[in-house]
C-alpha cells in the first residue's frame, strides 16, 4: 500500500467513514456481532463500559452506514435485533485484528501512560527526533 503523495478523491468522504467504523464503541458491537445476531441487551451486557445512550447511537450510526441491520419483532414484549450486513461482516477481520490487540497490549500500554505521566510531573520531556 502507498501512502505517499496527494490523498486519493474521497479522502475526506473515507475520513468520515473510518471515523464511524474506528471508534472504540464501533469497534467493539462490530466484534460482538461477529458471531451472529444480538438482542439490544446481549450486546451491551457484551460491552463493558457502553451505555444504554451510547450503544443506542453507536448501532443507529452503523445501521445509517450499511454495516448492521435492525429487526424489529412484532411480540409482546417487542424484540429488536441486530446483525452484521454483508458489508459489515467484512469488517470482521479488522475490527477483532483491533479489538485483540487492544487486549494483548492492556498492561504494556498502562506501563507506558504511568512512565510518561511520570516524566511530565518530573518536568521532563522524552526526546523526539
Amino acid at each position: 500500500m502507498d501512502v505517499a503523495g496527494p490523498p486519493p478523491a474521497g479522502a475526506c468522504r473515507a475520513s468520515e467513514v473510518l471515523g464511524r467504523v474506528g471508534d472504540k464503541w464501533s469497534l467493539q458491537v462490530i466484534f460482538s456481532l461477529g458471531n451472529g445476531a444480538k438482542r439490544f441487551t446481549d450486546l451491551k451486557r457484551g460491552i463493558a463500559g457502553i451505555s444504554q445512550r451510547m450503544l443506542t447511537v453507536t448501532v443507529r450510526g452503523l445501521e445509517r452506514d450499511g454495516i448492521v441491520t435492525r429487526t424489529i419483532y412484532p411480540v409482546i414484549p417487542p424484540r429488536v435485533d441486530y446483525e452484521l450486513t454483508p458489508m459489515g461482516r467484512t469488517l470482521l477481520d479488522a475490527a477483532g485484528t483491533l479489538v485483540c490487540w487492544a487486549h494483548a497490549h492492556l498492561d504494556e500500554i498502562e506501563a507506558a501512560r504511568t512512565a510518561y505521566d511520570a516524566r511530565e510531573q518530573r518536568g521532563e520531556r522524552a526526546s523526539t527526533a
